[in-house]
């Protein structure tokens, strides 16, 4: 081509990898940092030739290139269109960083009306659907940037590029004017990598106007031009079109607006210091990504059709996400921040007292004390004995979690050893993780000061790193600018590679506060970051989560009840009991179950009888489900499918489906819809089309698909149904998942469609399963026939137990599902037996 050379590579039976580069030299495709490596060589792709168009076929995709427009386009492998490069979309222009040459690339892509997209991860601007929407991808407190878009037209795209990303950029400015306003100064706690700190924040408005050409939907992007914000307020003709206030915001926002041909009044609330800029573009028919710092166009297409099959192409490429331990699936205590051994302990104590279950107990930062900021080290004064902690813990079934920083000062012993091997991101405390000596050095030193002494898990805090920190910083790998949102990722390599090194057969556990495409294949969870308590910011969690499943990232969590919290009020607030209860009751349906809170004993006992109740309810529900869970965990690491999920993954075909925002499947069999409002005594929830419909899961009634039901929601419920044909295994009540494994079994049937489900078993704590130490049974029911098949026991693993009771039930109307009647009380040892159920519900 007359201004670059276009690759195109066959990386699997379903994806391609396309790369555009400038002049007219054949480079060969670069090795990638983010994709595995390939065990399998991909089929070679058919090249065929017709009417001027070529054409590369592979077994499930198919893509097509016609010299006159250069355009490339994908087919899945019935020969369905999937997506197309838009004609004269590709845009590739020549820059300097500094003294190197970098490129600012752009590709434009078709995106007809109807198209549903998901995915680059979780933002705080509470959008599910992305078309049309502009979002600037970094990666900041509260933001994870994950640049790959899922379609609703049955494809996934990887943005393969490290540097920050855009999608639908606006390129039409709004001119903004300060306005002359009074106004005091409020004082606000807010964590910093400095510690905890008070900081005053005056707000500011500022005002300006534009025209429209046309009447439709049109695109905002608003950059606040700080590192972070504190708040997100744009006002267009007197309406409200983005509003959230948070301690911490990421500093762009994006939005859509529908509005008239002409001039407009836009109004923006800032902070004082903020100098906010704000563009604007009409939504059209198309998705554009844009990078300003890379080397060429570079991108993966992977063929569904269907999200599952784009989720197995994905795990293909990406790797495999391991098996959590399964003590990392139950209840994670945290709060910022216990502040002494004694205080874990007996906190742990107590909730062993109350019988209310709980799997790990968290250490926030701080704990290093006289030795400075992440010294790798206990301050003893308050931590005297953490070997005799960890242990305690153990005895009582728990495990333990520590903050461990991806900085460490340059003051501490150990800073002064990574300064002496410059180890350091020049004029930073971060550990330039991109060198891999630098990465060793911090992994061998963690296991050494911190893993011997039988810590469990690892909280990988601010891995963004921190405001976007590598702006303008050189790194192993080259500039920042070219590696930006990539830092997590290395991170997270260094901990998981070091701790296998060190404890070969112990599994690892990472909860981190951003990631990368890659990331999964190193244990590593992610949550939403510091975020409020409010309304507002619960609302906005659930479409974050989502588009974090749908970018491919299995693990995602929040801080239930808000990290930033109304302080001493909240113990006796009722309001924030209620809040708080809609928060624990969202969790409860997440892959990970935790409460965190800042300056705050987030212990449930604290705020009355009720909330402990409350709690108490989903926390042994969460328990019962252990072995639903773990079934789900096991479909994540076997084919790559997200433990929660947005309806576009099992409802494609129903277009309602596809918009709802604010509900979603926990797995193939729940439906979750989070009460989001206060005092509410119903609340809306459309139930997608499904054959046989759904069941209340707490009374039993059946539903209709395909239609909204004012479902009631007193405070002790969330609006929760299971799809018919569902079949929902349920462990006992327990207080540790150390008493969940081998446990005689509820089998609760779902009839009114056929179904079936997969249980899956390992001991739950080695990596004993990557040598196919694990069983699984498969489970199938045939709805005509009233039957049950339970398959026989596949596989085997060192403890397992050989025979268990299984409780087969089938739901009905007035019922919880965990009361179902009871039909057969059967003594399973591994051998194939078939279960009848009776006629009629």
């Amino acid at each position: 081509m007359a201004d670059g050379l276009l690759q195109i590579a066959a990386l699997s039976d379903r994806a391609f990898r396309i790369r555009f580069v400038p002049g007219q030299a054949a480079p060969a495709m670069p090795v990638s940092d983010i994709l595995a490596p390939l065990h399998d060589r991909p089929s070679p792709a058919r090249r065929k030739e017709s009417n001027g168009a070529i054409r590369l076929e592979l077994p499930h995709i198919r893509c097509e290139v016609r010299p006159d427009s250069a355009a490339l386009r994908f087919f899945d492998r019935n020969g369905a269109l999937l997506l197309a490069e838009r004609p004269g979309g590709r845009r590739l222009a020549p820059g300097m960083l500094g003294t190197e040459r970098v490129f600012s690339v752009e590709q434009a892509f078709e995106s007809p009306a109807d198209e549903h997209l998901y995915g680059t991860g979780c933002f705080q601007d509470g959008h599910l659907n992305l078309r049309g929407l502009p979002r600037r991808l970094t990666q900041v407190n509260t933001q994870i940037s994950l640049p790959f878009l899922l379609s609703s037209k049955g494809y996934g795209l990887l943005w393969h590029q490290q540097g920050m990303s855009e999608i639908n950029p606006p390129d039409r400015p709004i001119a903004l004017v300060r306005q002359q306003q009074d106004g005091a100064a409020q004082l606000a706690d807010v964590t910093t990598t400095q510690g905890n700190a008070r900081v005053a924040r005056r707000e500011a408005v500022f005002e300006g106007r534009f025209v429209t050409d046309h009447e439709g939907p049109h695109a905002f992007l608003l950059d606040i031009g700080q590192k972070m914000a504190s708040r997100h307020h744009v006002e267009i003709d007197g309406r409200v079109l983005t509003d959230h206030t948070n301690l911490w915001l990421p500093p762009t926002a994006g939005f859509i607006a529908h509005l008239g041909a002409g001039e407009h009044r836009v109004r923006v609330i800032a902070d004082d210091k903020d100098t906010p800029s704000l563009a604007f573009a009409p939504v059209d028919e198309s998705t554009r990504w844009r990078s300003p710092v890379a080397e060429a166009i570079d991108y993966v297409v992977i063929a569904g059709p269907s999200a599952a099959e784009v989720m197995a192409g994905y795990r293909a490429l990406i790797g495999i996400t391991p098996m959590m331990p399964l003590w990392a699936l139950g209840y994670i205590h945290c709060r910022e921040r216990f502040h002494s051994s004694d205080e874990i302990i007996e906190t742990a104590r107590e909730f062993r007292r109350r019988r209310l279950p709980v799997d790990m107990m968290v250490q926030d930062w701080q704990y290093w004390g006289q030795y400075g900021w992440n010294a790798m080290r206990f301050d003893e004064s308050r931590y005297p004995d953490p070997v005799g902690l960890c242990r305690t813990l153990h005895d009582m079934d728990m495990r333990f979690m520590l903050s461990v920083w991806s900085k460490v000062s340059r003051e501490t012993d150990l800073g002064r050893q990574f300064a002496q091997r410059d180890f350091y991101i020049r004029d930073t405390d971060w550990v330039d993780f991109f060198n891999p000596q630098a990465a060793s050095f911090y992994a061998y030193n963690q296991n050494r000061r911190l893993a011997s002494l039988g810590i469990d898990a690892w909280w990988q805090d601010a891995t963004e790193p921190e405001n976007d920190d590598l702006v303008g910083r050189h790194t192993a790998a080259g500039p920042g600018e070219k590696v930006r949102l990539s830092y997590p990722l290395q991170v997270s390599r260094a901990v998981y590679e070091g701790q296998r090194r060190a404890a070969p057969d112990k599994r690892v556990m990472i909860l981190t506060r951003s990631a990368f495409p890659g990331q999964q294949r190193y244990a590593a969870a992610t949550w939403s970051g510091d975020i409020g308590h409010d309304w507002e910011t619960l609302k906005r969690q659930i479409p974050a989560g989502l588009n974090m499943a749908a970018a491919g990232y299995p693990y995602w969590t929040v801080d239930a009840g808000g990290f930033f919290r109304p302080g001493k009020e909240q113990y006796t607030d009722p309001a924030y009991h209620e809040r708080f209860l809609r928060w624990f009751q969202y969790a409860t349906f997440l892959p990970l179950q935790r409460v965190h809170g800042y300056m705050t004993d987030t212990e449930f006992w604290r705020y009355g009888d009720q909330v402990e109740n409350v709690a108490r309810r989903y926390l042994e529900l969460r328990y019962r489900m252990l072995p639903y869970i773990y079934a789900l965990a096991a479909q994540a690491h076997q084919v790559g499918m997200p433990v929660l999920r947005p309806l576009v993954f099992d409802f494609p075909h129903d277009p309602q489906a596809l918009g709802q925002s604010h509900s979603y499947m926990f797995g193939p069999a729940l439906h979750v819809a989070p009460v989001l409002a206060p005092d509410a005594a119903s609340w809306p929830v459309y139930l997608p089309a499904s054959t046989g419909g759904w069941y209340d899961f707490w009374t039993g009634s059946r539903r209709a698909g395909g239609q909204v039901h004012q479902v009631d929601c007193p405070i002790e419920r969330i609006p929760l149904h299971v799809r018919a044909g569902s079949i929902l295994p349920l462990g006992p009540i327990v207080e540790s998942s150390a008493h969940a494994l081998g446990k005689d079994l509820d089998i609760v049937v779902f009839p009114g469609r056929d179904g079936a489900m997969m249980l899956y078993e390992d001991d739950a704590l080695s990596y004993a399963y990557e040598h196919g130490e694990s069983a699984s049974t498969t489970l199938i029911w045939q709805d005509a026939k009233r039957v049950l098949k339970i398959g026989p026991r596949v596989g085997r693993f060192s403890g397992m137990a050989n025979q268990r009771r299984l409780r087969i039930r089938l739901a009905g109307d007035g019922t919880c599902a965990m009361e179902a009647p009871m039909f057969h009380d059967i003594l399973y040892t591994g051998q194939a037996i078939d279960v009848e159920l009776g006629r009629g519900h």
